[in-house]
């Protein structure tokens, strides 16, 4: 518990970092995996029986960009739908919002970007120190909703260890050309004894990007966030227990948000009036809005601050290796602001807590037992309060157990989870889910492995699914909810055959997932006015289908070369295409060992049109993507130095995500350098 890590040191195998890929020996040799800290038993990546990636060390230094999507955009299987410069959430298998959980080392984000596409995930890429994604159902340890996957960030906001100098830390600074952005990270570690403690933060200022193709810029995509974190620990021989608070405050714009004068004559009566977008153009001209260089912009003003408390111990119990606690707490709030006044304003007071214990080898099995409870208390007030003041109460224990044996590893899990939800003004609502998932993963050959997974999941529906009821200027929607609405059931089956060490690596992947009462928000077809349609959360059976796949070979001592594509479809059993389903992609990179300590890559990807689409949705065109980035490493006493460069959309394409809401009217941004310096000691 003393030692002290190096802050871009990483125990990775070949298959999982290009860098590494590329300053490999000519023979290359099988590396420690770094485990997934989200599997619950540290299994490494390749002895998962499901497919899983990880982001740490330089690998994520070159990756990170403003929002979560956007960083992780480019692995297989994983998308961001954005929403503007604030908003980047992850898409995993054609599954977003609530369908995707996100995690802050094991413990719920607790905010509001489940509820709404235009509300940004309050994590903060540059302070992650390892981003780790499960794919596909995960819904035995962090609940049922998690059918697309797992997004957990790991973080250093709470110490877990003492630095062998009394302290260690990290310094950057970085600035992009195609929004202005400059963005400042600092962190340090410092400790004594068995008490350690940590600063960190992050500022960033982003004017609005550049359009590709112009010199207009896509007017409201400005992100202001400033985010810091204080934590302190006690760390002993046996473990450590911790303490950690946070305050985030960000201010982004709404893109393509749409303002209407809505009314109803009863509960799925709604009629929208087209808002006069002249009406205040006075104002918003006028000497009360000069100080603010983004005044007439629909924005989003948020706040939170978070409670972090984490601790490990082993040999906690007789039979049991290890005891693990997380406990989060969050208070939010964000204003969405128009014409500088507040139209609607978002509260949520939300607390998850986790235990988990990891039982000794009991004939053969090894597992962890656990359970954990979430309440959210949720309120908003104003134009677009649909959903009434809810309070959620979400419980659930799990059993995941594994047994080895030779070349063979077989796991299963259980899971029942109860929830309740008291609503203001409408039907409370009760629910409970049970899942089981059985696994097996086969190492038939030095280097080769073939996983099977079968789940059976349960998901609850959520207060919004339930309870909505009005209009949503940020999809230009009137939302109807169904207090009627039961849980929906998914089957999936996934095979996933790995080639983990050698030369060559590589991961592919096969599922199906039939979802038997999806939910989801149906077109009723009905325009309601004021450019708004109205739909209806409902119920059918539902289909999804893809592949995945991703294969590197090492050409040379120096050269390393990538190739990776995924396939997502999702269909209702009676007809029709589910919305938002991201279009196919293929890519290739290339990573270079230019010098002894400069490393380049190049990476190019085709997203192919999506013409798969729902009722009254449109069609999206297919576009390329190109890449590079350079990095150069050194030395200056004790201290490590980091150079980068790295440009995004070098060809300056006209793309927009077939995941965003607001895909019609924004593209993403034109041709980007950012240019970094970070310093570790």
């Amino acid at each position: 518990m003393q030692c002290k890590p190096h802050p871009l040191t990483f125990a990775v195998s070949l298959a999982l970092s290009p860098l590494a890929w590329a300053q490999a020996p000519a023979e290359p040799v099988e590396l420690e995996e770094t485990v997934i800290s989200a599997s619950a038993l540290d299994n490494p990546r390749h002895r998962l029986n499901t497919p899983a990636e990880v982001l740490e060390g330089d690998e994520l230094v070159l990756r990170r960009e403003a929002t979560l999507g956007e960083t992780l955009d480019s692995l297989p299987g994983v998308r961001s739908a954005g929403f503007g410069a604030g908003v980047g959430q992850p898409v995993i298998r054609g599954q977003s919002g609530a369908r995707v959980k996100v995690l802050s080392d094991g413990v719920d984000v607790l905010d509001a970007s489940t509820i709404s596409p235009d509300h940004a995930i309050t994590l903060e890429p540059l302070l992650a120190e390892r981003i780790e994604v499960l794919k596909g159902p995960a819904t035995l340890l962090y609940g049922g909703g998690a059918i697309g996957g797992v997004v957990n960030v790991i973080d250093r906001k709470v110490p877990t260890y003492v630095p062998v100098d009394g302290y260690d830390g990290e310094l950057e600074l970085r600035g992009n050309t195609v929004a202005d952005e400059t963005v400042g990270v600092f962190g340090i570690t410092a400790g004594a004894g068995q008490f350690a403690v940590r600063a960190e933060g992050v500022k960033r200022n982003a004017d609005a990007y550049e359009i590709p193709g112009s010199p207009d810029e896509q007017a409201g995509s400005y992100n202001d966030t400033d985010s810091y974190n204080l934590g302190a620990s006690f760390i002993g021989e046996r473990g450590y227990l911790g303490l950690a608070f946070g305050e985030q405050n960000n201010r982004y714009g709404l893109l393509a948000h749409e303002h209407a004068d809505c009314h109803t004559h009863g509960p799925a009566d709604w009629h929208c009036a087209g808002h006069d977008e002249h009406e205040h153009e006075e104002d918003e001209h006028g000497d009360e809005h000069e100080h603010d260089e983004h005044a007439g912009v629909p924005y989003i003003d948020m706040q939170r601050k978070r409670w972090d408390l984490r601790g490990e111990l082993s040999d906690p119990l007789p039979g049991f290796e290890r005891a693990r606690l997380r406990v989060g707490h969050s208070d939010y709030q964000h204003e969405e602001i128009e014409d500088d006044e507040v139209g609607t304003r978002f509260d949520s007071q939300a607390t998850d807590a986790r235990l988990e214990l990891t039982h000794a080898p009991l004939f053969g099995w090894r597992g962890v037992v656990g359970g954990q409870t979430l309440r959210r208390d949720f309120e908003a007030l104003g134009e677009e309060a649909y959903v009434p003041p809810t309070l959620t109460r979400n419980h659930g224990l799990f059993l995941l157990e594994q047994y080895t044996a030779g070349d063979w590893r077989h796991e299963f899990g259980l899971r029942h989870e109860w929830q309740d939800i008291d609503a203001s003004g409408a039907p409370d609502s009760r629910h409970r889910g049970n899942s089981i998932a059985l696994g097996t993963v086969w190492t038939f050959a030095p280097s080769y492995s073939l996983g099977l997974s079968l789940t059976r999941s349960q998901r609850l529906p959520t207060a919004e699914e339930l309870y909505a009821n009005g209009p949503h200027a940020a999809t230009r929607t009137v939302e109807l909810g169904d207090p009627d609405l039961d849980e929906e059931t998914a089957h999936n089956a996934e095979l996933t055959v790995r080639k983990f060490a050698g030369r060559t690596t590589f991961t592919f992947s096969l599922f199906r997932n039939w979802v038997d009462d999806y939910i989801h928000a149906a077109d009723t077809g009905h325009e309601v006015g004021g450019g708004y349609r109205e739909i209806q959360y409902r119920q059918a059976d539902a289909v999804l289908t893809g592949a995945e796949a991703e294969v590197r070979y090492q050409a040379t001592e120096a050269t390393a070369v990538t190739l990776f594509g995924d396939h997502v479809r999702g269909e209702l059993r009676d007809g029709g295409d589910l919305p938002r389903i991201p279009a196919d992609r293929l890519g290739v990179r290339v990573d270079q060992r230019l010098t002894a300590s400069l490393d380049g890559q190049l990476e190019y990807y085709r997203v192919d049109r999506q013409d798969d689409v729902a009722a009254y949705e449109t069609e999206t065109a297919g576009y390329d993507m190109l890449s590079a980035g350079l990095a150069y490493h050194g030395e200056w006493g004790r201290t490590d130095y980091q150079l980068y460069l790295k440009g995004n959309n070098l060809l300056d394409e006209k793309a927009r995500q077939h995941t965003s809401f607001i895909k019609d009217e924004v593209l993403l941004p034109g041709r980007n350098l950012t240019l970094g310096a970070r310093l570790t000691f």
